[in-house]
């Protein structure tokens, strides 16, 4: 028998698909939580439309998404025909080398006129010749309005699909120039298509797959308050458990999280440089006594121990992570250790967070981004802990969010000094 949440979802996906076929629109938006089946719904996309027979392409932003994408699509339905468009020195990677489906190539017309074309943004931008009836854009948020502008040329209608509370576009050239305008390169691709098209269809995925009913509430009220959603599992169907009674303060925040879903490993205040020793140490030291205490995970699909590969440790700078990593114990190499950029998309049992603002004297806009401490947050499917020193609180209030307003520039809600509030609050209950 179908659940609700399951109802809910698909009533919401066959609700787009209609908009495809109906075509009356030449974009429609669909914005998706964490783990609320964004892939899953662009591979039905995708086969829909080239049921059709009308070819579709496919732009992602990173070669990872493009090769998940493309793993996907062929292991669905091995008779359709697939493009993997890339660069001339790509090696297919064994997950796209192992479908017979689809065949690789630097040009469009060296793929055979496949089906469904795949390829990043970049690797688009560079196509001058040849038109799609349909486009599918994957993370649209992460797209950048230049970049879809440069592609555009190519398709007659779009689905975009994105998750709009995670870390906007970015660049590394001042942009200042351009605030304010309608067509600002620096806002997301859906931000100037909606501002350009606000009759587009836009339709919203109301359940995560991935985070537990804990976590949920939790995320949807400090990230997504405009865009509410709920976990497709019910209480007690996630959990997971440790072995052994607790015999130090890493055991007690590990028992916390277990038994709630979050957990917060507070350190003494201090100011501190970026790379703090202490917060790194605590950070592998979580990891590695998570792998000793033999973490068993259950879930709707399974029981299964918690291994490396189902922990990850998140910090802001790619410098905390050397740190973190250096400090892993030798049975918790395996453990995956990255930035929130390299971690949005992905998916564990467990991670722990080592919150941007520990230790800082200031608050500036890069560690307030709401959507930089939401991938963080949001890559579990059991829990999160996150390591931080004491006093970010109070942090926060004597930086209150003061960003310049700027005239015509839609503003940002909500904005990162709430968001870390929130969660902070949640975090401080979870300890009594």
């Amino acid at each position: 028998m179908e659940s609700t949440a399951a109802a809910r979802a698909r009533e919401v996906t066959d609700a787009v698909l209609a908009d495809l076929a109906a075509g009356v629109h030449r974009g429609v938006v669909v914005d998706s939580p964490p783990g609320a089946g964004k892939s899953t719904l662009v591979v039905r996309a995708a086969r829909e439309l080239a049921a059709t027979g009308a070819a579709t392409m496919i732009v992602a932003q990173t070669n990872e998404q493009v090769d998940d994408l493309v793993d996907r699509i062929a292991g669905a339905d091995d008779r359709l025909r697939l493009g993997r468009l890339s660069a001339a020195d790509y090696r297919p990677t064994p997950r796209v080398a192992r479908h017979r489906n689809v065949r690789v190539a630097a040009k469009p017309a060296d793929l055979d006129a496949p089906a469904v074309t795949v390829g990043t943004a970049a690797k688009w931008a560079t196509v001058a010749e040849g038109t799609w009836p349909w486009a599918i854009v994957d993370e649209a948020y992460q797209m950048r309005a230049d970049a879809l502008l440069r592609v555009a040329p190519r398709f007659d209608r779009a689905l975009f699909v994105g998750d709009p509370g995670q870390l906007d576009p970015f660049s590394t050239v001042d942009t200042g120039r351009w605030t304010g305008v309608s067509w600002d390169p620096m806002q997301s691709a859906v931000a100037v298509l909606l501002r350009h098209n606000p009759d587009l269809p836009l339709h919203r995925l109301p359940v995560s797959w991935r985070l537990p009913p804990s976590a949920a509430a939790v995320v949807a009220e400090a990230f997504y308050p405009d865009a509410p959603f709920t976990a497709g599992t019910a209480p007690g169907v996630r959990r997971w458990a440790l072995d052994g009674p607790p015999v130090d303060a890493y055991d007690d925040t590990l028992d916390t999280a277990a038994r709630t879903g979050w957990a917060l490993h507070s350190l003494p205040p201090a100011f501190t440089p970026r790379t703090d020793a202490e917060a790194a140490a605590a950070c592998a030291a979580l990891a590695g006594r998570l792998l000793s205490r033999g973490a068993t995970a259950t879930c709707e699909r399974t029981t299964a121990p918690v291994t490396a590969e189902r922990i990850a440790v998140g910090a802001a700078h790619r410098d905390q992570v050397a740190a973190i990593r250096s400090a892993l114990p030798p049975h918790a190499a395996q453990v995956t250790v990255d930035t929130a950029n390299r971690l949005q998309g992905r998916e564990y049992d467990v991670t722990i967070v080592l919150h941007p603002l520990s230790g800082r004297r200031d608050a500036t806009a890069f560690h307030l981004e709401a959507g930089r401490l939401c991938v963080l947050t949001s890559r579990h499917r059991q829990a999160c802990v996150v390591v931080a020193r004491a006093g970010i609180p109070a942090l926060l209030d004597a930086y209150p969010s003061r960003e310049p307003v700027h005239l015509d520039t839609p503003v940002r809600f909500p904005d990162g000094w709430a968001a870390h509030h929130a969660l902070l609050e949640h975090l401080a209950a979870t300890a009594h």
